[in-house]
């Protein structure tokens, strides 16, 4: 393996490394109790596991396809279709995995700009559509010949119109631009712990302090289309409580699993690459020492750039 720099401190893994974490992944050949899935992850194409799933067993599913690019995957590719031939594939495997959900659970669906609409199409037949979350993804240069591609959407759904929904749990610590006092000179809705200014608020479907993993984040991996830790708590802990069931059938690198792990709920996931589902393992051992999650810090989200924030990437 490669030596890397003092400041990169991705998530690497050796050939080692992978024979060891391998040994804890399962494949499914038939149908298979659920105590006997939970805290799992399972090797193996969503084609192939689909079936074997038990009913009814998920409280939330968040769902993070391959996006309709061509795009390697280590061990597999993933080609670019028609809008048309993305969706019937989506449909494909939403209509089987609708079984596995509970009566009251949710769905999160992650989906780019373009294809955001026709996902959506699909998801209006087999679910309640909530709302559209987009949030701002900041990487990258930009392009001279087109407006630079910042954001994604991710579909909140519910199966029924009984579900969880938990807003105390997700607000966001912002910097007050205009602290406002009332008549006595106290602050109006707003306090101050000598790094700045700032009030509580409720989340919106608009999400500007989140962070795509990169080098130096603890949380990066090899994996290209990683999600943010912060971004998944915050699906996680709006739509489940404590001990509650967490699955993700395009589980990459594992960053569901982790965060459902390190905010004390069950999780289960399915990636079809070896390494990838080996890195899973390993940071799941991992966060059984560290379950720190960057941005978040005792029960609140913090903005990118905050000083909270800031001096989480230095630990």
């Amino acid at each position: 393996m490669k030596k890397k720099s003092p400041l990169n401190r991705s998530v690497t893994i050796s050939k080692g490394e992978i024979k060891k974490y391998s040994s804890r992944l399962i494949k499914l050949n038939n149908k298979t109790a659920i105590l006997n899935l939970i805290n799992k992850t399972i090797n193996q194409d969503l084609s192939e596991a689909i079936d074997f799933l038990p009913e009814k067993f998920v409280d939330l599913m968040i769902i993070d396809p391959p996006y309709n690019l061509t795009k390697n995957f280590r061990s597999v590719t993933f080609k670019e279709r028609t809008i048309e031939n993305y969706s019937d594939w989506i449909e494909s495997f939403i209509v089987k995995l609708k079984r596995i959900l509970k009566n009251d659970a949710s769905l999160y669906f992650c989906s780019d700009w373009f294809t955001s609409i026709s996902i959506a199409n699909v998801l209006n037949k087999h679910f309640n559509i909530r709302n559209r979350i987009t949030w701002e993804r900041e990487k990258g240069r930009g392009s001279k010949i087109n407006w630079k591609n910042s954001s994604e959407d991710i579909w909140f759904c519910t199966l029924s119109n009984k579900y969880k929904f938990h807003p105390d749990a997700i607000k966001l610590n912002r910097k007050v631009i205009a602290p406002y006092k009332d008549k006595g000179g106290r602050p109006k809705d707003w306090v101050s712990n000598g790094n700045g200014k700032f009030r509580l608020t409720y989340p919106s479907n608009i999400w500007t302090d989140i962070s795509v993993p990169f080098w130096s984040m603890p949380e990066n991996t090899e994996h290209p289309t990683q999600k943010p830790e912060k971004l998944i708590a915050k699906l996680i802990l709006a739509s489940t409580n404590e001990g509650d069931i967490v699955f993700d059938p395009f589980l990459g690198s594992g960053t569901t699993s982790v965060v459902a792990k390190k905010l004390n709920r069950k999780y289960l996931g399915i990636e079809i690459d070896k390494t990838y589902a080996s890195i899973t393992e390993k940071r799941l051992e991992i966060a059984e020492s560290d379950k720190r999650i960057q941005g978040y810090d005792d029960g609140i989200f913090w903005e990118r750039n905050s000083f909270i924030y800031q001096s989480q990437l230095n630990r």
